[in-house]
């Protein structure tokens, strides 16, 4: 396993991270997210995220149990938990300072006065609920407002952003976080590295019974696959195949490989629902000295949508 500082905080997370969402709770049973969580731990992942909505606490409750009955030392693991839609109560919900306090958040949602946001987070830190706090989907110039804020009345700023990134959704993470990164430290933890799955290829040929697309709350998934822009995806998508065939890997290797090389990403959320499939993406790590200069301009060049302005990759 590789280490990375979360930003340019001094905390050091696994550049590969284990996520709850849709999984926890939900689509895989406890035994499973315990086996899942074991090969995470035992291969070196120092970093597990959650939040209070997956499987609508269910997610959260299982995390814990499995760390309560493996007996880790807590000092030697990063639980990152997001807050905004918690409980039916109007004051169970949003980023008012009575909910993060409650809700003892670490990475934040918006909608709400970004200074109340920070003084609560800043006081949520004060008072030893957590250690260093990010926010979730947030814009560049709303992270820059939150570290302006902090600044201006000696609160603690944010340290990093979490972020959707993949083949198809590059802006954000290549061209507007690099440049937070460089002038406030805020470093990116990414997820959905595979696109839903739409990378590995499961859904070339329609969308299976078992995959996450035909799960109750997916309609938008499949919708997406089935759309035509979708189709121009998967037929991207395995040209891609050919190429990670070729490098020696497979397509989700080289995808997760993909990710780590952009300059300012901190960690790769993985979301596995089975033991093989983590233990095929921790393989990315393998591949990690492939994403060299040619590489990266060939996966460029199939997939016909590099950002303008786009910062240096990661060495």
């Amino acid at each position: 396993m590789k280490y990375r500082n979360l930003g340019k905080s001094g905390l050091r997370v696994s550049c590969l991270g284990l996520g709850t969402w849709v999984t926890f709770g939900s689509q895989i049973s406890d035994e499973m997210a315990e086996n899942l969580m074991t090969i995470a731990y035992e291969n070196g992942v120092n970093l597990f995220d959650t939040a209070e909505v997956y499987a609508s606490g269910r997610a959260e409750i299982t995390l814990g149990n499995v760390i309560k009955k493996k007996g880790w030392r807590r000092s030697s693991f990063v639980i990152t938990t997001k807050i905004y839609w918690g409980g039916q109560a109007e004051t169970e919900r949003g980023l008012s300072r009575k909910h993060i306090i409650e809700g003892n958040a670490l990475c934040l949602n918006k909608n709400h006065p970004i200074s109340e946001i920070v003084r609560a987070m800043t006081f949520v830190i004060n008072q030893g609920m957590a250690m260093y706090w990010g926010t979730s989907r947030w814009s560049a110039m709303e992270i820059m407002e939150a570290y302006s804020v902090a600044r201006q009345f000696n609160l603690i700023p944010p340290v990093c952003e979490q972020a959707e990134y993949h083949y198809f959704q590059r802006d954000k993470v290549e061209v507007q976080l690099p440049e937070l990164y460089h002038k406030i430290g805020v470093g990116a933890m990414t997820w959905s590295p595979l696109a839903c799955g739409l990378i590995t290829g499961k859904y070339s040929d329609g969308v299976p019974e078992c995959s996450r697309a035909a799960m109750k709350g997916y309609q938008w998934l499949k919708e997406r696959v089935n759309s035509e822009e979708g189709r121009r995806q998967l037929a991207k998508i395995k040209e891609l195949h050919l190429l990670a065939d070729r490098l020696g890997c497979t397509a989700a290797q080289l995808a997760i490989a993909w990710c780590l090389r952009s300059e300012g990403v901190s960690s790769v959320l993985l979301g596995v629902s089975t033991a093989d499939q983590l233990i095929e993406n921790l393989g990315a790590l393998q591949i990690l000295s492939q994403m060299n200069p040619q590489t990266i301009t060939e996966i460029d060049a199939l997939l016909g949508n590099k950002p303008h302005a786009k910062k240096e990759s990661r060495a």
